[in-house]
């Protein structure tokens, strides 16, 4: 049961980056976005997903893993514009 909430936050998780993704590919604007935000996100993520790996979480790693590369690319629109 446990291990279900878990799956549950990973499919939680995945509304919250990819539509930023989908506007700024749409939309080509990332003014309002900030990369301060975005650099710390993915650097936390980063240190998750090391944890994950670490403590052998498979959940916990597949939902680091999927948010670092999406928050990474949104990053990427952020620096490179």
């Amino acid at each position: 049961m446990i291990e279900a909430i878990g799956w549950l936050g990973v499919a939680f998780g995945l509304c919250v980056a990819p539509p930023q993704l989908y506007k700024i590919i749409k939309t080509g604007k990332t003014e309002a976005i900030s990369r301060a935000t975005y650099s710390f996100l993915c650097l936390a993520l980063a240190c998750y997903l090391v944890y994950a790996i670490y403590i052998g979480d498979p959940v916990f790693i597949t939902a680091q893993s999927i948010n670092l590369v999406i928050n990474s690319i949104v990053l990427g629109y952020l620096i490179c514009g």
